[in-house]
């Protein structure tokens, strides 16, 4: 490898790692349901992102996955209450068991609505030597009352990235959600629910395509270094 890295002086070899398939491949693939947590941002009693959530679920379950769907009511506003809190504790511990989530949010005044933005909150990026997110899929899909937009799931592929998850290609937007919905809550036949269909089938694809490798897909190149560096920290420390 070295004679390949001659031209790259500030790389250290050591912690260099060319990527190959076999790294891809697990040598005992997981054999257990894809686990998947929804999460929806409203809390109105006829809520339209919760309906969809319903639906994606069902769809989720009938391809096989397990599921779990987290209901904000009585989920404080970030930072204002302890981490201890039995709505922040089980928000995390979903987070932790899931391989893969489903974020829907209704378009509000242009944007995902807060209630959606405190569960991602709530949610941080480490715990311990836990991350609730890194390298597990997402799918994004929105509401909205007029016509069709794509500010919230746009807003939420960000917090994705940010997250470190491996966001689907596809998406749904809804528009006029108070149509696309029975008295019963149910969505009627239409080309978006179809599109609903598609995003879950290819998220389902994606967690089963992933899951295994997850932990080596992001896996980096600065972070290595980094843990190298801070072993290297304590144990000069000890030697001291």
């Amino acid at each position: 490898m070295s004679q390949n890295l001659h031209d790259l002086p500030n790389i250290d070899t050591a912690l260099f790692k060319r990527p190959t398939i076999t790294d891809l491949t697990a040598t005992s693939p997981a054999t257990h349901a894809p686990r998947f947590l929804l999460l929806y941002g409203s809390l109105r009693d006829k809520s339209y992102s919760r309906l969809l959530t319903f639906e994606a679920a069902r769809l989720l379950t009938a391809m096989g996955g397990e599921v779990e769907i987290f209901d904000p009511r009585d989920l404080p506003l970030p930072d204002s209450a302890p981490d201890d809190h039995p709505k922040v504790q089980e928000l995390r511990d979903l987070a932790a068991w899931a391989e893969g989530m489903v974020w829907t949010s209704p378009e509000r005044h242009g944007a995902m609505t807060g209630i959606m933005k405190s569960q991602i909150d709530w949610i941080p990026l480490a715990i311990g030597a836990v991350r609730p997110t890194q390298g597990k899929t997402l799918a994004v899909m929105q509401v909205s009352g007029g016509s069709q937009s794509f500010n919230a799931v746009n807003q939420m592929r960000i917090l994705g990235r940010w997250m470190r998850m491996i966001t689907i290609p596809n998406q749904s937007s809804v528009a006029k959600a108070f149509l696309e919905f029975d008295e019963d809550g149910r969505m009627k036949p239409s080309s978006y629910y179809e599109r609903v269909v598609d995003v879950m089938e290819e998220l389902f694809k994606f967690t089963l395509l992933t899951r295994d490798a997850s932990a080596y897909l992001v896996d980096r190149y600065s972070e290595r270094k980094e843990s190298a560096a801070e072993l290297s920290k304590r144990v000069n420390q000890h030697s001291i």
